[in-house]
């Protein structure tokens, strides 16, 4: 929880979920998709890179042992960064139970170039030390210094994949930061972004309360214990 308000709806940023998103924060959102039965927290990817949070909307890589999609070979994940429109993230699946990296350095220094927002992979990244230098964020599984390059390919750019459980696909909506990460459908943005803002005002409205002299046990008692049902 922020103590500080969302965004108003007569503000500039009216109609831009990318803009309402960001200022948001991952439990906020988390806690709307709790509200409104929707999957979408994510659990056991964390924040490795830069303590800032970021949202946006999502490019999806997968993946994996086998063969890559016949064409000219490239490295994992550079046909999605060189789709990328700036304020992009750009999400990855690595089930393939190989611990090699899902992520690396060059991709952290490509993608911010770019203007990609941040990384969040379902899988282990490496080369974090050179993603902390350039303050790109890069949310993962885990470390490793094992490469990707003769372990794993890319089975696939811009199609949909699974990230712990969660379907996601192209154009969906990503908000991570130090808590987490929370996935949200396109179809679905707007009334999660309504909900979480309601969430967010009202628990701003509580820190204040508490801050004016009012006992916590008022501030979270009956109200706060009931504001998810619906």
């Amino acid at each position: 929880m922020r103590t500080e308000g969302p965004a108003t709806a007569s503000g500039p940023e009216e109609g831009d979920p990318v803009a309402r998103l960001k200022a948001l924060d991952t439990c906020a959102v988390s806690d709307a998709l709790d509200k409104l039965g929707l999957n979408g927290a994510v659990a056991g990817i964390t924040e490795l890179a830069t303590r800032r949070r970021i949202a946006g909307r999502i490019l999806t890589v997968k993946l994996g042992v086998g063969e890559p999609p016949p064409g000219k070979p490239r490295h994992v994940s550079t046909e999605a960064i060189e789709a990328a429109r700036p304020g992009d993230i750009i999400v990855v699946e690595q089930h393939s139970g190989v611990r090699a990296a899902s992520w690396g350095g060059i991709l952290s220094l490509g993608a911010k170039i770019r203007g990609v927002a941040g990384a969040i992979a379902d899988g282990p990244v490496r080369d974090i030390d050179e993603s902390r230098q350039l303050d790109f964020p890069v949310f993962g599984t885990g470390v490793t210094m094992v490469t990707a390059r003769g372990r794993i390919v890319e089975l696939a750019s811009g199609g949909p994949i699974t990230i712990r459980g969660v379907q996601v696909k192209p154009g969906d909506y990503a908000i991570a930061d130090g808590s987490g990460v929370v996935l949200v459908a396109a179809e679905n943005i707007e009334r999660v972004l309504a909900t979480a803002e309601n969430i967010f005002a009202r628990e701003a409205a509580m820190a204040q309360a508490l801050r004016e002299g009012k006992p916590i046990t008022e501030v979270m008692g009956a109200n706060y214990e009931n504001m998810l049902k619906t």
